[in-house]
């Protein structure tokens, strides 16, 4: 299984978390780019990696609405796949969406996104008095342990 992006947007539809696993050409090794609002000293890369959140929750917003308008309020997007990649989408209560892009031959993650959601967002941001509760103005979320946890809990799964 090889997982290649991961994307937390919120209420607001803001992109406030992203983060790219790439693989290396090293031994069992990954490359990873986090993107949390801020903006980078490179400026084509904030560009492409803003561009590209907005294209994926584009994608996920008319996907979604098309499967409620045809299968009622009953049915939900869960995922899609192209002959290049496997989008798995999962939403909260609170309208947090989470989206995982990964390879086509992956199974539905639907609960692995529901366990970054309970064990690591919720833990590690909900619970941190000093984590804000909206993330308007391009802040994303800069919460370290929940980085950390999030980049050990995915390369467990690879």
């Amino acid at each position: 299984m090889t997982i290649y992006s991961f994307y937390i947007f919120d209420r607001h539809t803001e992109c406030i978390y992203s983060k790219t696993w790439i693989p290396s050409e090293a031994p069992g090794g990954l490359t990873t780019t986090t993107t949390n609002g801020a903006v980078s000293a490179d400026r084509r890369t904030s560009t492409k990696a803003g561009d590209d959140a907005k294209l994926i929750f584009g994608t996920v917003f008319s996907l979604r609405n098309m499967v409620r308008k045809l299968g009622g309020d009953d049915d939900a997007f869960i995922s899609y796949r192209t002959g290049q990649y496997k989008l798995h989408f999962y939403e909260t209560a609170s309208n947090l969406r989470f989206v995982m892009l990964t390879d086509t031959a992956t199974l539905s993650m639907r609960n692995v996104l529901h366990q970054i959601y309970i064990n690591l967002w919720v833990e590690y941001v909900v619970k941190n008095p000093l984590s804000p509760v909206e993330h308007r103005g391009g802040d994303g979320v800069k919460n370290e342990l929940f980085e950390y946890g999030l980049d050990q809990f995915i390369r467990g799964l690879m």
